[in-house]
């Protein structure tokens, strides 16, 4: 059996890893390479999979550094079935129509300023068509069942406790003789989150494929989040002030909502308005109204007395761009939660910019913010922030807010890998999906649990096991 690492291998976007044995050549996700598009946009146009011969891809979760690039895939003439959660599949249905929707005015925007990208006109890398064949090809699988998905390859999806619908996957392959185990997390997510379960944990493998993104750090304990959630709402109405939270629309968005519904069962938050602002997370909530099956105990508990927890007394989902810009004129207090996270983007822009100069009012920060982005800025607290081309003054109060983070953190990564190393470790381990220092702490902690010194993979590489 051969793996071939074709994307997140020493860095962490593009989740791409090619399994291949005498009789069958499965991928490992599909994602798209994030970053300057100059540098991203070559990975992103070429396959070294070769897509036709492929026999099946197997998605871990449908963030779309892990499932953005199916549609190019399919595009490239990959015809075969995609095998993920039913949650998954769902919510990869809607991402990857979303980033071909982005893609395509990208180039009518390009095509209507002249303006050409090293001196060919723009293309999208896939269309919204193309978005819509790729979701035909879906197979849903169970979790927690072994299911043969081709001759001699079994497959069983474990909660990743990441984002709604994420696995992480055991593949059985027969290669000549003999039959190995094979494990990929995906991206793992943290014990005791609200609103998703907690990762589930595997016996010995073979082989290992890990992520590593937060493996050199210890995230805030989520328990405080609604304290400091209620505390902030509440003192910027006691101000009069509005509250913009800027937040991705997958994941963060549906879990802000809950947590503020519970604190409305609790009768313990300030009646406030709050606007929920991006018509993708619209439509993603509703994908997780949908599988509320598959997600934490404490929401079946809460489905008992409450026939919907992404909703309130109060709250309001913001369809149409006229009410957007409406809520801009509008006297606080209220709350916004808008798209995108890393304020560069989407309709959170617009909201920034007529609430940074304001001292009643806040912007709260509730994720990691990238280098050289919007939302960096004003996590430095800059005394003016350059927004749509113009200058503002910060005078809104910045509060930050760190304890949502759904990825795993290294005591998350030291308890998964305890409970595999009980079950007898595994042969080979390898570690992507993140930094060489995130990578290296991995390291450590997983040495134990393997039978050979673990590996950091670069792009291309391949290994034989």
């Amino acid at each position: 059996m051969k793996i071939t690492f074709l994307g997140a291998a020493g860095e962490v976007t593009g989740s791409q890893h090619l399994i291949e044995t005498d009789s069958a050549r499965i991928l490992l996700d599909c994602g798209l390479f994030q970053g300057r598009a100059d540098d991203v946009r070559p990975k992103n146009q070429r396959f070294w999979c070769a897509p036709r011969k492929l026999d099946a891809v197997i998605l871990s979760h449908a963030h779309i550094d892990h499932c953005g690039n199916l549609p190019g895939l399919y595009r490239a003439g990959f015809g075969g079935p995609i095998f993920s959660s039913r949650a998954t599949a769902d919510i990869a249905s809607i991402m990857m129509r979303d980033s071909a929707h982005i893609q395509e005015e990208d180039a009518r925007y390009h095509a209507r300023k002249g303006l050409r990208h090293h001196g060919s006109d723009f293309q999208p890398l896939y269309t919204e068509e193309d978005a819509r064949k790729t979701a035909t090809q879906f197979e849903d699988i169970p979790f927690n069942i072994w299911t043969e998905i081709l001759e001699g390859v079994r497959l069983r999806l474990n909660h990743a406790g990441h984002i709604l619908g994420a696995a992480v996957v055991e593949l059985e392959l027969r290669d000549g003789e003999e039959v190995k185990r094979v494990v990929f997390t995906g991206d793992l997510g943290r014990r005791g989150q609200p609103l998703l379960r907690d990762p589930e944990t595997v016996e010995r493998c073979d082989v290992l494929i890990t992520e590593s993104t937060y493996a050199d750090r210890l995230h805030p304990e989520a328990a405080d989040v609604k304290a400091e959630l209620r505390r902030v709402i509440c003192e910027a109405t006691r101000r009069q002030g509005k509250v913009i939270i800027p937040a991705f629309s997958l994941g963060r968005t549906q879990m802000l909502v809950y947590l503020l519904n519970e604190l409305s069962h609790e009768d313990d938050m300030c009646r406030v308005p709050v606007y929920v602002d991006s018509p993708l997370a619209m439509r993603l909530t509703d994908v997780h109204r949908e599988h509320s099956n598959v997600m934490h105990e404490g929401v079946q508990d809460t489905l008992k007395f409450d026939d919907d927890v992404f909703d309130f007394p109060g709250l309001t989902y913001i369809r149409s761009q006229d009410e957007s810009i409406a809520l801009n004129r509008r006297a606080g207090p209220f709350v916004v939660i808008s798209a995108g996270g890393m304020c560069e983007n989407g309709r959170v822009v617009h909201h920034l910019k007529n609430s940074v100069a304001d001292e009643a009012n806040t912007i709260m920060i509730i994720g990691f913010q990238a280098e050289h982005t919007l939302g960096r800025r004003i996590v430095e607290r800059r005394p003016e922030l350059k927004i749509l081309g113009r200058q503002y003054p910060l005078k809104a109060r910045v509060e930050i807010i760190n304890g949502l983070s759904a990825h795993a953190d290294a005591g998350d990564f030291r308890w998964w890998f305890g409970e595999l190393q009980k079950q007898g470790g595994a042969g080979r381990i390898f570690l992507v999906h993140g930094e060489s220092k995130s990578a290296a702490a991995l390291s450590k902690i997983v040495e134990e649990c393997s039978d050979l010194p673990p590996v950091i993979p670069q792009f291309g590489q391949s290994f034989d096991v």
